[in-house]
């Protein structure tokens, strides 16, 4: 493992505790899109099929574990908990996430390295997961002020697709006929959607002021 590679998946793991923090101690999820989580507990399900068959390492075993529980856990306490499905803004989050699957799903179906079931899964969770922000970007668009946990956990999910990217890159560079364009592909479509976020993010962050997206 790189150091790329090592900063994309500790970066995407920082995410995920920033959205946790935000729900358990402030009890809100007030900007959070449930759409987005929805997609992204799916993504995590159909990526994660060989948990209980092949074992790569204890790293990666662990991380599959905190990134299924992490994200049902989200969707369970947007739609359940008492105290934060309250905060939670159905009016604005109106995202039909669900016309979003059939497709990837029809890409996956077609478009695969190899054509066996927990392989088709793994490139749809790919194709997946380049859109699943999509609902969440739409939301903050619509809300316009952004709090702090909320922007620093969108942007640390596209701050770990770039450093991917940079691993992929790396990996390229060192290991002779390292070619794998699904992933390259989806992961360039999954960065490009955060290109104006990162814009914004930017300018708050110089000029010392409230995010704000234009509507």
């Amino acid at each position: 493992m790189n150091i790329f590679r090592l900063a994309g998946d500790m970066t995407h793991l920082a995410s995920v505790l920033v959205l946790l923090l935000k729900i358990h101690t402030i009890k809100s999820c007030a900007g959070i899109s449930l759409k987005t989580q929805e997609l992204y507990a799916i993504v995590f399900a159909s990526r994660y099929l060989d948990i209980f068959t092949d074992f790569i390492s204890l790293y990666n075993t662990l991380m599959k574990l905190i990134f299924l529980g992490s994200s049902f856990s989200i969707v369970w306490y947007m739609r359940s908990h008492n105290v934060v499905r309250r905060s939670y803004d159905k009016a604005q989050d109106t995202f039909r996430h669900y016309f979003i699957l059939l497709p990837c799903l029809l890409l996956a179906l077609f478009i695969h390295e190899k054509f066996t079931f927990m392989e088709v899964m793994w490139t749809f969770s790919l194709y997946l997961e380049a859109v699943a922000i999509l609902p969440q970007l739409v939301l903050l668009q619509r809300t316009r002020n952004i709090d702090n946990l909320t922007g620093q956990y969108v942007f640390l999910l596209g701050a770990y697709r770039g450093l991917y990217i940079l691993n992929w890159v790396y990996r390229y560079l060192t290991e002779p006929h390292y070619v794998h364009w699904i992933p390259w592909i989806s992961g360039i479509v999954q960065t490009l959607l955060y290109a104006d976020f990162f814009y914004y993010y930017f300018d708050s962050w110089k000029n010392n002021k409230k995010l704000q997206l234009p509507a």
